[in-house]
């Protein structure tokens, strides 16, 4: 287990304390990031305005008027401690489903008017993603995209979008370069891909991630018209757990209408993760969750 001492703090400024678990993205040290988060938040310390945790990092503002920066720093350590020392490493989150329409026209066509930017200019980036994780077809690769759940890392970079990490073995999580220049186009709700991570672009606007389909659903609603965000206009939560489903073009139309019409709702349930069950049986344990998701 690890312990406090071997992360590195730093401060950006009066406002902000930085804490680096690690050099390199886990799931063991992304789940110390939002245990450590969960505590802060629990807390309510006064003068801390937001906790925002990262892949492998975390981020505290506060109000050096309220909260003195050696306080702040010695209660961060200390839920570092509490989380390292913890008989169980668990928290209580949700898993939700995110329908997707794999190889649509919208990412194909933003696509081609940017092959030059790409390393295969042949073809599309789901024929790019199947050669380059050495599957057959990719149809095999959307199995694998589709087949196993995805954890919320972080959210941000643009207004809610999540970044989410597969929760597989390391040797058989899908790994792909992004584009050798970043796009001056993407379309909303993409499904892109980067490195390890998988991502869904919240609105449109630049990007370099691998372009995979689209899904139907909003994951930033600044209007909060459907229910799923009334409380609060970004949907997804660094620990939420992720489910694709692929869809085809009618059920996509027909999604959008429910959208449209303000009647959606995200398939989803409360979970308690437990990373070191996951760690121990990662099909067993995720074939658990997507039992709970979906009532078997």
């Amino acid at each position: 287990m690890r312990r406090s001492g071997e992360s590195r703090y730093s401060w950006g400024g009066d406002e902000h304390l930085v804490v680096q678990f690690a050099e390199a993205m886990s799931l063991e040290v992304n789940f110390t990031a939002m245990a450590v988060s969960k505590i802060l938040n629990d807390d309510r310390l006064p003068g801390i305005v937001d906790i925002c945790p990262a892949n492998a990092s975390l981020l505290i503002r506060f109000d050096p008027d309220v909260a003195a920066p050696a306080a702040v720093e010695a209660r961060v350590r200390a839920a570092e401690e509490q989380v390292a020392g913890a008989p169980a490493r668990s928290v209580e989150t949700r898993i939700f489903e995110v329908p997707v329409w794999y190889d649509d026209p919208f990412t194909n066509e933003t696509g081609s008017r940017f092959r030059d930017r790409h390393q295969r200019p042949e073809g599309n980036d789901l024929e790019f993603a199947a050669v380059e994780n050495d599957m057959d077809s990719v149809q095999a690769f959307i199995d694998a995209h589709s087949g196993s759940p995805w954890i919320t890392s972080m959210v941000g970079f643009v207004a809610g979008l999540p970044f989410m990490f597969q929760m597989v073995p390391q040797e058989r999580q899908l790994e792909l370069p992004k584009y050798l220049r970043p796009r001056t186009d993407t379309p909303a709700l993409t499904i892109g891909h980067g490195g390890c991570f998988a991502c869904i672009y919240s609105v449109r606007g630049a990007g370099g991630y691998q372009m995979f389909g689209v899904t139907p659903v909003p994951i930033f609603d600044p209007e909060q018209r459907l229910a799923d965000f009334n409380d609060f206009m970004v949907f997804f939560r660094p620990g939420d757990i992720v489910k694709f489903r692929s869809i085809d073009n009618a059920e996509y139309d027909a999604i959008r209408a429910e959208v449209e019409a303000g009647a959606y709702r995200y398939r989803q349930r409360p979970v308690t993760f437990d990373l070191d069950r996951l760690l121990a049986d990662p099909d067993g344990y995720n074939a658990e969750l997507l039992g709970a998701l979906y009532g078997s």
